[in-house]
């Protein structure tokens, strides 16, 4: 989307629909005007709103307190607002009090027990792709302020971020982008179409940086996801409106892990596969989620055949043995008259192995695509667009606890992807001519 910067900022602060929330991210490259347009607008909306209450927070204070206090303070003089007659500002408790009773809080976003109190009108994010999904719907959350008078009339309450794209589809794509809802809005705005700021810079950043860089952090574009994922060459043409038949064989594949337990639904016929189904349940058990299953699909007419891990997480023999025995168990006795089967490795083979079978049936070397899912499946979709490899390395990068601990949605990387490719690399192995 080429637009001006002036076209962006007015679409930026205007808001075309009449859903009682707004929720906006302005998406630009360096010197683009983010910042600028953020704190104009909460400004404006402080004003517009007398008694509002509004939050400004990034995902570390310092963010806050070195750049958007900055300009929500220079805003402030430059419009002609006289401190300590028009507003005030408390240091130590981070607010701006307007004349008209309006607040502007500013804080951290790091730990949503900091502002889980709060009754807000708005709120703005600073760098939103640096906070975790988890803490933005915390925020959302906090929207509950009530409103009275007549200036409230045309009253939305508003969500509003700007940020650098990230070479990655978190969030801020899943939400703006995949799973858009019509009051979710996304705007982007090249540094190139501020025609604020000098030549010789904007001739400067395409000199500097690389064709991938630039893209990102200049024109404000989605960069390369494929880049160091580990699942590669996967598009739209991979997503498909499935549907489960009842006298097909229903494949359930498994990595056994306790939270999360990993269980996806395939259809395998004519050499492709077809996920329709996941069951990516959190603390949960073998016994549970194998329940889930049997509640959803109770009148299974076809083979029911389970793949998936052959180690049952790195647990005992005893522990491994266990699991699979539990899931015959409960097919038995609720499906007696289906024939229950068992493919699975004596081991479980290198994680290589299994990246190579499952990119291969994504799509292989003649373009040809013979992997399939729904477009339901979240968690499964997940790991495709986010799953990578270490910089450097050809080792899947696994979140560590401290991230785990920042961003709970992390917990979802890896498993529903082994749960996927125990499957394909049991049917679709890549051999040595």
């Amino acid at each position: 989307m080429d637009i001006n910067l002036l076209t962006a900022q007015r679409e930026f602060i205007n808001i075309p629909h009449n859903n009682p929330l707004d929720v906006a991210i302005y998406q630009g490259g360096y010197g683009s005007g983010k910042t600028w347009c953020g704190s104009l607008l909460g400004i404006l909306l402080a004003t517009k709103y007398a008694g509002s209450k509004g939050l400004v927070g990034a995902k570390e204070y310092e963010l806050v307190r070195k750049t958007t206090l900055v300009s929500y303070l220079e805003h402030l003089d430059n419009m002609g607002f006289l401190l300590g007659r028009d507003y005030t500002y408390n240091k130590i408790d981070k607010i701006i009090r307007f004349a008209n009773g309006s607040e502007i809080l500013f804080s951290a976003l790091d730990d949503p027990e900091k502002y889980k109190s709060l009754n807000l009108h708005w709120a703005e994010i600073e760098e939103a792709s640096q906070i975790s999904d988890s803490s933005f719907k915390q925020l959302l959350g906090r929207l509950r302020n009530t409103y009275i008078g007549k200036d409230w009339e045309d009253f939305r309450y508003r969500l509003f971020g700007h940020t650098n794209p990230q070479p990655d589809k978190g969030w801020i794509w899943q939400r703006f982008v995949e799973n858009k809802q019509d009051n979710y809005r996304l705007i982007i705005a090249p540094t190139t179409n501020n025609i604020y700021l000098p030549q010789h810079y904007v001739e400067s950043l395409k000199e500097s940086f690389d064709e991938e860089y630039y893209k990102i952090n200049v024109l404000g574009e989605f960069g390369d996801y494929a880049s160091g994922l580990v699942v590669k060459g996967f598009n739209q043409d991979n997503i498909k409106e499935l549907h489960y038949i009842d006298d097909l064989p229903l494949h359930l594949t498994w990595d056994f892990n306790v939270d999360p337990m990993s269980c996806v639904c395939a259809h395998v016929t004519n050499g492709k596969v077809f996920y329709f189904d996941e069951f990516i349940l959190e603390n949960s058990s073998t016994q549970r989620t194998i329940d889930a299953v049997i509640e959803k699909y109770p009148n299974h007419k076809g083979d029911i055949i389970i793949n998936g891990d052959a180690s049952g997480d790195n647990r005992s023999t005893q522990s491994e043995v266990s699991n699979y025995i539990i899931i015959k168990n409960a097919l038995k006795s609720h499906y007696p008259e289906n024939k229950i089967k068992f493919h699975l490795r004596p081991y479980n083979p290198p994680i290589k192995i299994r990246i190579a079978a499952f990119n291969a049936m994504i799509c292989n070397s003649k373009g040809e695509r013979r992997a399939f899912f729904d477009k339901k499946l979240k968690w499964c979709l997940y790991n495709i667009y986010n799953l990578k490899y270490k910089v450097g390395t050809d080792i899947v990068d696994v979140p560590t606890y401290t991230q785990l601990k920042s961003d709970y949605t992390l917990k979802f990387l890896e498993h529903p992807f082994d749960a996927m490719s125990y499957l394909t690399e049991y049917y679709f192995r890549i051999r040595m001519e």
